[in-house]
């Protein structure tokens, strides 16, 4: 993998949702993610049968078919694939060593990491992450939607990008 500093990909673990997975398609076009890596049963916008995903389709609105995308079971293994070609391993997930986003200096090139809607990132994955980012919570609930905070903080990324 030949990378420039600026390279910039996301990994989505374990996410259940179809139309999660499609709206953080489009948002991913939007800041200029080279590509999506979907690990465990995070579900793809082509089965292996090469047929699409309608729900992700429907809310992807054809950023799916734009955006490089590749299926691997393993995220341990693509992690260290990914950090031994130099890429940023950063889990957007609350922890007590977390860096708020409103404090966070990305460095690139960079792999942002998204767990699952209800158990978020494993403690097991985020121990081999090279960073942990959350979103500051001032209201009475204590997380968002994925493809909420997904948006934060790839549009908090990208600000470094510009």
């Amino acid at each position: 993998m030949n990378l420039n500093s600026a390279q910039f990909f996301l990994i989505l673990h374990n996410i259940r949702s179809a139309q999660n997975v499609g709206a953080i398609f489009r948002t991913a076009d939007a800041v200029g993610i080279q590509k999506i890596y979907l690990t465990g049963y995070t579900p793809a916008p082509l089965d292996r049968f090469n047929r699409a995903d309608n729900k992700i389709a429907k809310t992807a609105l054809g950023a799916e078919k734009i955006i490089p995308w590749e299926s691997c079971k393993s995220v341990g293994a693509l992690i260290k694939r990914l950090k031994k070609s130099g890429v940023h391993i950063v889990a957007g997930e609350q922890s007590p060593s977390a860096v708020s986003c409103t404090k966070w200096k990305p460095k690139f090139p960079l792999a942002i990491i998204l767990g699952n809607e209800v158990l978020g990132v494993s403690s097991a994955i985020l121990r081999v992450c090279d960073e942990v980012v959350e979103i500051p919570m001032r209201g009475a609930k204590e997380s968002l939607n994925v493809s909420v905070a997904a948006g934060i903080i790839l549009f908090k990324a990208s600000e470094s990008l510009t």
